[in-house]
């Protein structure tokens, strides 16, 4: 690789690469005639396009100009994006931790909502520490640096009571809430928790029952992070390879509307305030008691 390049590249990074190559391609013009409009070589181009190297302001606004894309905030958004260090709590992870979760958090860092579909887990933002850890020593699933991961974990949530948390809304399967991670003391506090977290004001929790349609089946675990700027939004796929990213507008179309159909079929959003007293409908609140009953 060429001296100068980029060796690792983050999410963040190879998104605004992304980003412009689709404005490019949008505009109708190969690499080598885009190079060429704002005086630069084809391939400084295309490893920019690649996040192989940064692009300074200038060069980024003069794109975005020969693109037909010069307008507010798009075009701040992007500037954004190429002006960002990429540091934060996660750089003190970055031997011990993978670029996977830690290009997560940089997104959930700028994000003004969260939207997280989990089917057999409680989603790792919801987690209490007792419920991650038995899951983290879950001997088949392969987890190392287990006491990092377990304080990663725990650094993350801490997005939930920042000065300016995002919207975070979380369809949960019922048969997540079945599985007895450490057994039923550690389910108990988890789905305790759960109530807690319901209780902020920017925080909503709906389950989704067996008896609901199909579209949980539908869909396995997945994380929609939005920033300011909707379109662009990344969907984090978990995959046992580890997080896929999906950015391209038909794909955030598709889990817009995936998410909305698992909102729509899913329980009432739990209601702390409705938790001491007897269900008049069957909401999340009330097949939370139950479960909790039956502990």
């Amino acid at each position: 690789m060429p001296v100068g390049l980029r060796t690792t590249i983050s999410e963040r990074q190879r998104r605004l690469g992304f980003e412009l190559k689709q404005l490019r391609e949008h505009a109708g013009l190969s690499a080598g005639e885009a190079a060429e409009r704002i005086n630069m070589s084809r391939g400084q181009l295309s490893h920019i396009e690649l996040g192989r190297t940064s692009v300074l302001t200038d060069r980024l606004l003069d794109l975005c100009q020969t693109y037909g894309r010069a307008e507010e905030p798009y075009v701040s958004a992007l500037v954004a994006m190429s002006e960002a260090t990429g540091k934060g709590w996660w750089s003190a992870y970055r031997k011990v931790i993978g670029t996977g979760p830690r290009n997560l958090a940089e997104l959930e860092d700028s994000a003004r909502e969260l939207r997280t579909h989990q089917p057999l887990f409680i989603p790792g933002l919801l987690q209490t520490e007792e419920y991650a850890r038995a899951i983290f020593l879950s001997p088949k699933l392969g987890f190392e640096n287990i006491d990092e991961a377990l304080a990663f974990r725990m650094e993350r949530q801490r997005a939930l009571t920042a000065g300016s948390p995002p919207a975070v809304h979380a369809v949960i399967h019922e048969a997540a809430l079945h599985m007895r991670f450490g057994g039923a003391t550690i389910l108990r506090q988890q789905l305790l928790h759960l109530v807690e977290l319901a209780r902020l004001p920017h925080v909503t929790i709906q389950i989704y029952p067996f008896t609901a349609e199909a579209y949980g089946a539908l869909s396995g675990p997945f994380h929609y992070v939005r920033p300011t700027l909707p379109e662009l939004a990344t969907v984090v796929l978990e995959q046992p390879t580890g997080l896929l990213y999906l950015t391209e507008r038909e794909q955030l179309g598709q889990y817009d509307t995936l998410f909305e159909q698992l909102s729509d079929h899913a329980l009432p959003p739990i209601n702390p305030s409705a938790a001491s007293s007897p269900q008049a409908t069957k909401d999340s609140t009330a097949l939370l008691q139950h479960l909790l009953y039956s502990l």
